[in-house]
């Protein structure tokens, strides 16, 4: 078994939204592996980091992933730190990769001054663009395709993302 689509990209991406419209154009299931986290730590993902530590999370996310790439066969989106681990990335590999690229206005005003967003807490417009700048080396390492969400609608996104599945 493996997901028909990885949805990978930074917070504000369009992730979950579009996760829902392409899963529900297939007549598929999403999952979201945050969701999946918070689900078996029995807390939300601000809280774990709080409580626990980021390391705690990113263990617990390394897990998570693991186990929906090999359980799951519809849409899957991966909370946006999980391309940060080179062992997500190499299991990455062997799945169709769909990189949801945002630019940084486009992020800010999707996030705003979200709270269930541990690593955007302070300052959220600076920590986005750092994250972005991060991490965007390591979505286009995985990614299979790109796609452009900023200035565009959910199913303007969903039905580019559907093209390429």
């Amino acid at each position: 078994m493996s997901p028909r689509v990885v949805l990978v990209g930074p917070p504000g991406a369009g992730k979950s939204s579009v996760g829902r419209r392409v899963a529900a154009h297939l007549g598929m299931r999403l999952r979201d592996t945050d969701t999946d986290i918070e689900r078996l730590a029995g807390k939300a993902i601000t809280e774990i980091f709080i409580d626990d530590g980021e390391p705690a999370f990113r263990q617990m996310e390394r897990e998570a992933v693991s186990a929906a790439l090999a359980e799951h066969d519809g849409v899957l989106s991966l909370g946006g730190g999980a391309v940060g681990d080179a062992g997500i990335r190499a299991e990455l590999g062997r799945h169709h990769v769909v990189f949801l690229d945002v630019g940084l206005a486009d992020a800010v005003s999707r996030v705003g001054l979200n709270k269930d967003r541990p690593l955007l807490l302070d300052s959220p417009r600076a920590q986005l663009k750092r994250l972005l700048d991060e991490r965007r080396p390591l979505y286009e390492e995985v990614a299979t395709v790109t796609v452009v969400t900023s200035g565009r609608s959910i199913d303007e996104v969903a039905q580019e993302v559907i093209a390429h599945v």
